[in-house]
């Protein structure tokens, strides 16, 4: 039996990967695969790979892009979700800014720096026309338990978290939403260790085999609607929402597609250079 680690946020995009290790997909193929919840998100996860408590991860674009750049040993091997992720921009239920442009020079809680909570906060303020350097400042709140803690007691007054996770926050009261800011490419993408596609490239394309089977038809699994609002504490109308937005992909990320995240992380000064597709890539054989 191979020993497999995997990790991704523990949202309603990675419950195909739920599915398939209740079905004990990967066990009958002779594979142990061990899903890991990382609830601080891209960051957490750059460094677990680059640790190697995690073989591989599912992972936001522009983080793990980033991270490829700054030394991890990782390659991107496939994009899970092909639509781009819709942050909601929230603040506490009390507070005085109302809209995104009341926003401009405060604070902005972000799960660590590297993160997408954090990187997104620059493409938020390049939208709006904000100075990066003067109206962009940042509270590290490690995940979103710290975020309603964080902007409930005053230390941070802005959170970007994917919309439809905090929509039950927003719902009960504990956060107010202001606005949404798309990324501008596709979010989701799985990232492998370079030593683990070496070594375990057949693993992992049985691994992607198993999880691409899912994904193709995952909309159409009976009663999924119901199984995502129940998992994770959502309303039907919103979970029926968020499907119909969202597409999954079983293809490689394509060169102009990455070119595009460098050039706006280059823009942000979020990265020192632009490298080649196949520093950040690997089209598995």
């Amino acid at each position: 039996m191979k020993h497999v680690n995997i990790g991704g946020v523990p949202e309603h995009f990675n419950l195909a990967w739920y599915l398939t290790l209740k079905n004990g997909e990967y066990k009958d193929e002779g594979i142990n695969l061990r899903w890991h919840d990382y609830y601080g998100g891209t960051g957490a996860m750059c460094k677990a790979l680059r640790e190697k408590e995690i073989d591989i991860a599912v992972i936001l674009t522009e983080g793990i892009t980033k991270d490829i750049i700054a030394g991890n040993p990782s390659k991107i091997v496939q994009t899970f979700v092909q639509t781009p992720l819709v942050w909601g921009i929230h603040v506490a239920a009390n507070s005085k800014y109302n809209t995104i442009a009341d926003l401009k020079g405060t604070k902005a809680a972000i799960s660590r720096y590297g993160s997408g909570s954090h990187l997104m906060a620059y493409i938020n303020g390049e939208n709006n026309n904000w100075d990066l350097e003067k109206d962009l400042d940042f509270e590290v709140i490690k995940n979103l338990e710290g975020a309603v803690e964080g902007l409930t007691d005053g230390e941070a007054d802005y959170f970007l978290w994917e919309k439809f996770t905090t929509k039950p926050l927003v719902d009960d009261g504990t956060f107010r939403s202001v606005g949404n800011c798309p990324s501008p490419w596709p979010c989701f993408v799985i990232a492998v260790r370079e030593d683990f596609i070496n070594n375990e490239e057949d693993t992992l394309k049985t691994i992607l085999d198993i999880i691409n089977n899912t994904t193709v038809d995952f909309k159409h699994i009976p009663s999924i609607d119901k199984t995502i609002a129940n998992r994770y504490e959502q309303k039907i109308e919103d979970v029926q929402e968020w499907l119909s937005l969202t597409e999954w992909s079983q293809e490689v990320i394509d060169e102009d597609t990455l070119m595009t995240v460098q050039k706006e992380l280059f823009n942000l000064n979020i990265i020192p250079e632009i490298v080649d597709y196949n520093c950040l890539v690997d089209k598995l054989e």
